[in-house]
């Protein structure tokens, strides 16, 4: 598992049983998918959504970055991450950790998460999470086979990305325990996601106060 414990005596334990992270449970085999691939593919799904609405309507313009396709793909976002928990082996705490990335490298580079970009950035993001705090991967070129890309590109996927967050990949528990909260509490609230989603923010109380970036997680972007 990684190394982010998720048995931390100040963390309600409830959040991560519900979300599917706890330890004992994915060590038992008891847990199948988890809540949280659920919650991620429809958090991502709706900002994509509400992203495209916004560009035909051109309230927001994008420039064209190494993470868009000419085309989006065929597979769904929840399909595209089904997949990559299946095959990666990844913990699925790696996940919240990867929005967590994203949400910096939106920050950094001021992108809106479209259908053409969100599979590369998910691609990306959960391997280099996996890298950062599984105790053990798989090599890119394994990844790039997951996510239906060359293992050259998705080399520039990795350094464009590392770079663009300035290669801040530690996230701790506070931040971690947030998001995870965030989600648990969005799903008891019947996945109403985007209800609070801003031009700059999904909510405030989701930023990292220690963190040196002014803005609080973007996914709405």
């Amino acid at each position: 598992m990684g190394t982010l414990t998720l048995d931390n005596g100040n963390v309600d334990s409830d959040v991560y049983t519900s979300l599917g992270l706890k330890t004992e449970e994915l060590e038992k085999g008891v847990v199948g998918t988890p809540q949280v691939l659920t919650l991620l593919s429809s958090l991502l799904e709706r900002s994509v959504k509400k992203n495209e609405t916004l560009r035909e309507t051109a309230q927001i313009n994008d420039a064209i970055t190494e993470f868009d396709g000419l085309r989006a793909p065929a597979v769904s976002i929840r399909q595209y991450i089904d997949r990559i928990f299946k095959y990666s082996g990844c913990s699925p705490s790696c996940f919240i950790v990867a929005l967590i990335y994203v949400d910096r490298f939106i920050q950094s580079t001021d992108v809106h998460l479209t259908s053409l970009n969100v599979h590369r950035l998910l691609i990306t993001s959960v391997m280099v999470a996996a890298k950062f705090i599984d105790d053990a991967f798989f090599n890119n070129a394994y990844y790039a086979k997951v996510g239906g890309v060359s293992t050259a590109e998705l080399n520039r996927l990795e350094m464009k990305f590392l770079f663009s967050i300035d290669f801040r990949l530690r996230v701790d528990v506070n931040t971690f325990v947030r998001y995870c909260s965030q989600l648990e509490k969005e799903a008891a609230e019947g996945l109403q996601i985007e209800r609070s989603i801003q031009a700059c923010r999904i909510k405030e109380s989701w930023s990292n106060k220690d963190d040196s970036t002014t803005c609080a997680p973007t996914i709405a972007r």
